[in-house]
C-alpha cells in the first residue's frame, strides 16, 4: 500500500464547498481526503445522517461512483477540520483539529486484516474506526465455568484484594429496568432495534437473547474499564467465550472447573437457592460446559476449584499477581494537541507543528513504530513527546 501526506480537501464556492457526494457542509467544516491506489477515502460530514458521528464515503476512480461503506466500531464526532495520512497495514490515521485530549487521535482502518475479514462475512464494503490512546494496559480476563464452581467467589476475591486493580465491564440489555437498577450502572438499558443495529455494527464482543430479551457485552464497555487504568474482567459462559475469542480482543481466557460433578451437585445444593429440577438442568449445562471448556481450545489456563484458597493463589500466579507489590493499571492520558498546526509524517512518526501568531514554536511527535490492538477497540502504544521545533 502506498503512502501519501496530509491533505485536506477545502473546495469552497459561493460561501460553501461540496465534498464531492452532494452534499454542502459550512466553508469552516473540511473534509480530509486521501488517495489510496484508484480510491479516494473522504472523510467529513455525518454518518447516515446522524450528527454524532463522522462519515466516511469512497470514490472509485475506476467507475467514477461514490458509495458509502458499512462502518464499524464507535467513531468520531463531527469536528471543523481534520487531517488524514495514510499509514501501514491499511490505515488511515485521522486528527482532529480543536479537540478534546481523549478525542484528537482516531484510526480509520479501510484494508486492515480486520477490515478483510469483516468485508468477506458481510459481503459489502467496510471500514472501521479505531481510538488512539497512549500507553499500553493490560489485557482484559475472561473467567468461564459452569454455576456453583467458585469463579464468582474467585472474582469477588480479586477484586477485594485489588479494587485498583481490576474492573467489571457493565453489559447492555433490552429488558426493562427493575426495581432500584440504575443505568449505566447495573446495565446499560437500551432498545431492541438500537442494540441489534450495534450488534451488526460490530460494538458487541459477545451478546444472546434470553426470554426474548438482548444481553451483551460491548467493545466499548471494556475499553471504558481499561482507560480508567483497571483490568476488566468478563465473567461469561463458554458460548459468550468462544465469541470473544472470534473477536479482535486479545484477552486472558481462563476456566474454572469442579474437581468432580459430585462435588458441584454437592455445591448446588448447599446454596439452597434452585429446585430440584433447576439442579438438574444446571448440572446436565454443567457436564456440556466443561467439556467444551476442556476440550474446545478456547482457553489457554484451566484452574481446578478443589481448595479455595489454593485456586485462589493460582489464580494470581497466573495474573502475575505479586502479593507483596502489586502493579495498579495506569489511567490513559488525553493526547493535547495545539488548536491550529500543521501535520507531517515521517517513517513511523507524526510531527504535528503548533502554528499561528502565538505559537511557541512546539512541535508534538508521535511514535507510531509499537502500537498494538486496533478497530473495533482501541488503537494503544502511542509514545508522545513535545519538542521544540527550532
Amino acid at each position: 500500500m502506498g503512502e501519501a501526506p496530509a491533505f485536506f480537501a477545502d473546495h469552497v464556492e459561493n460561501g460553501h464547498h461540496t465534498n464531492g457526494f452532494g452534499v454542502k457542509t459550512e466553508p469552516e467544516h473540511r473534509d480530509a481526503s486521501v488517495q489510496i491506489g484508484d480510491r479516494s477515502y473522504v472523510i467529513g460530514g455525518n454518518h447516515e445522517g446522524n450528527p454524532l458521528f463522522l462519515g466516511v464515503k469512497i470514490h472509485d476512480k475506476n467507475t467514477n461512483k461514490w458509495s458509502s461503506p458499512t462502518v464499524l466500531g464507535t467513531g468520531p464526532k463531527p469536528c471543523k477540520g481534520y487531517s488524514a495520512i495514510v499509514l501501514k497495514q491499511g490505515r488511515i490515521l485521522v486528527i482532529k483539529k480543536g479537540s478534546a485530549s481523549d478525542d484528537s487521535i482516531w484510526f480509520l482502518e479501510v484494508d486492515s486484516p480486520f477490515v478483510r475479514e469483516q468485508r468477506k462475512l458481510l459481503g459489502k464494503e467496510v471500514v472501521a474506526w479505531s481510538k488512539g490512546v497512549r500507553g499500553n494496559a493490560e489485557k482484559p480476563i475472561v473467567i468461564s465455568g459452569p454455576s456453583g464452581v467458585g469463579k464468582g467467589t474467585l472474582i469477588a476475591m480479586l477484586m477485594k484484594e485489588f479494587p485498583s486493580m481490576f474492573g467489571f465491564s457493565v453489559s447492555h440489555t433490552t429488558r426493562s429496568p427493575r426495581c432500584m437498577e440504575e443505568n449505566g450502572v447495573h446495565y446499560h438499558f437500551t432498545d431492541k432495534t438500537v442494540m441489534e443495529k450495534e450488534i451488526n455494527d460490530g460494538k458487541f464482543l459477545e451478546f444472546a437473547s434470553v426470554h426474548g430479551n438482548l444481553y451483551g457485552t460491548s467493545i466499548e464497555s471494556v475499553e471504558v474499564v481499561t482507560d480508567s487504568g483497571k483490568r476488566c474482567i468478563l465473567d461469561i459462559d463458554v458460548q459468550g467465550a468462544r465469541s470473544v475469542k472470534a473477536s479482535s480482543l486479545d484477552a486472558v481466557f481462563i476456566f474454572v472447573c469442579p474437581p468432580s460433578m459430585k462435588e458441584l451437585e454437592d455445591r448446588l445444593r448447599a446454596r439452597g437457592t434452585e429446585t430440584e429440577e433447576q439442579i438438574q438442568k444446571r448440572l446436565r449445562n454443567a457436564e456440556a460446559e466443561i467439556k467444551a471448556g476442556e476440550s474446545s481450545g478456547i482457553f489457554e489456563h484451566i484452574l481446578y476449584n478443589d481448595n479455595l484458597e489454593e485456586c485462589y493463589k493460582n489464580l494470581k500466579n497466573l495474573l502475575g499477581i505479586n502479593d507483596e507489590s502489586p502493579v495498579n493499571g495506569v489511567e490513559v492520558e488525553g493526547i493535547n494537541l495545539p488548536k491550529e498546526h500543521t501535520v507531517t509524517k515521517n517513517e513511523d512518526k507524526i510531527l504535528i507543528q503548533e502554528t499561528g501568531e502565538s505559537t511557541k514554536n512546539n512541535m508534538i511527535v508521535l511514535d507510531l513504530s509499537s502500537v498494538n490492538g486496533g478497530a473495533p477497540g482501541r488503537t494503544r502504544g502511542i509514545v508522545l513527546d513535545t519538542v521544540n521545533s527550532s
